[in-house]
């Protein structure tokens, strides 16, 4: 012990002395989620008998402030976001974390408005929500040194901590369920707008790659108004040109359910003539008849996991970015047969 105590403490030495590994001592120290309360106290009387200098939550829990796009909360994923919000005001409180919430415009992000936000809510840490931020504001944020979570967001040069659904494997998964089902001309009723978004084009263009003699077809979306009537009428006019599709994998459920909305209009039998899945799981997905079969996001788990990831951030300023991807599992219903 005083050999120990005689050089910089590290963790591996926590770890070593507490007979777990160099993750799990790494997961308590910054108070991560998942870790058992008797491991928890067990890693934390070792390191302070071997004299590591544990902070108080206190030092810990800076206050953190969460810019919401008003773009997308108002124009109808509301439910979608108040998931989120949920998630991270629970984790917040369970952290002793001070909390602000404030609804911009995705327009209004330049990097002094973002200052005079944060100065405002008295908050070190920003939470990007549903925002992907500009270059000049990714060169602030960087060069200020303000740490960073986008939730519901992917920095492609992952210069920022992320969290976010698993958007490639999860659009991957939903349309090899149509592809195991039997189609083979599939469309994908979508938006370009956002990265996580393009994550799922991707996903869908790698599924249907995976089947010698499967055709996709993306199919783009304006979002001008509300999107679950452009998907009706944009379906209708596919279908009335008898290009032969019969299935279509949707960017979320509100848009499925304009598609399933044209399909039985059409006088189609779902899934036998025409099959769908969606995304995102949201209340919409359980009211029509049938039941839209669909992937599920933990939108809650989402918000906990951004302030999880705020706070090693805040005990350690220059650790590698990270982008942690929840999985979506896929959700059965009477768009697609029973067994998929």
């Amino acid at each position: 012990m005083n050999d120990i105590r005689s050089k910089r403490i590290r963790q591996a030495d926590i770890a070593a002395a507490a007979g777990v590994s160099v993750s799990t001592v790494s997961r308590v120290l910054t108070n991560e989620p998942g870790i058992s309360e008797t491991i928890r106290q067990h890693i934390l009387k070792v390191a302070s008998d071997l004299g590591y200098p544990l902070k108080t939550a206190a030092e810990t829990t800076s206050g953190g402030l969460a810019l919401i796009a008003s773009d997308s909360v108002t124009g109808g994923l509301s439910v979608f976001y108040e998931g989120i919000l949920e998630g991270l005001r629970a984790g917040a409180a369970e952290r002793g974390m001070r909390f602000d919430i404030r609804l911009v415009r995705e327009a209004r992000t330049e990097p002094e408005l973002v200052k005079e936000y944060l100065q405002t809510a008295g908050a070190e840490g920003l939470f990007l929500v549903g925002i992907d931020p500009s270059e000049d504001l990714c060169g602030w944020l960087e060069a200020s040194g303000t740490p960073t979570v986008l939730v519901n967001g992917t920095d492609p040069k992952l210069r920022f901590d992320g969290v976010s659904p698993s958007n490639f494997f999860g659009a991957y998964n939903a349309t090899r369920r149509l592809l195991d089902a039997g189609h083979r001309r599939i469309l994908h009723l979508t938006g370009s707008h956002r990265q996580t978004i393009r994550e799922r084009i991707r996903g869908f263009e790698a599924a249907i790659a995976s089947v010698e003699g499967a055709e996709g077809r993306i199919v783009p979306m304006n979002f001008r108004g509300s999107s679950s009537h452009e998907a009706h009428d944009t379906t209708t006019e596919i279908l009335a040109a008898g290009e032969g599709y019969t299935a279509a994998f949707c960017m979320n459920d509100f848009i499925a359910v304009g598609v399933l909305d044209a399909v039985i209009e059409a006088g189609l039998r779902v899934p036998e003539d025409f099959a769908i899945v969606g995304f995102d799981d949201l209340p919409c997905a359980l009211m029509t008849n049938p039941r839209l079969a669909t992937m599920r996001v933990d939108r809650a788990a989402l918000g906990r996991e951004a302030i999880g990831l705020m706070i090693a951030r805040f005990r350690d300023r220059d650790a590698p970015a990270r982008q942690i991807c929840h999985g979506v599992p896929p959700i059965t219903g009477g768009t697609l047969p029973p067994e998929l």
